[in-house]
């Protein structure tokens, strides 16, 4: 009887730490989706900032006044100026 139970709590133990693992497993792996998803939007964030800046040097080079792009891509004007350097 003693062995039996031996027996059960030996496999009782052995599921556990199975299951551990595998929630490990999966935490591991919702955790790099996550730092994935992370990443990809703030190089799309970057990417879309690129391309209003250079949207807003084809508008100055266009003589466009920079008061004038400021109120329709809502850059402030130091980044604006900065986009013609």
């Amino acid at each position: 009887m003693a062995s039996q139970v031996l027996i059960t709590v030996s496999k009782d133990e052995e599921e556990r730490a199975r299951l551990l693992r595998d929630e490990k497993i999966e935490m591991d792996y919702r955790s790099g989706l996550s730092e994935a998803k992370r990443e990809g939007q703030e190089e799309e964030r970057q990417k879309n900032h690129n391309e209003k800046l250079k949207i807003v040097r084809n508008a100055l080079a266009e003589g466009i006044a920079p008061e004038v792009i400021q109120k329709v891509s809502g850059l402030d004007l130091n980044t604006i100026m900065k986009a013609n350097a």
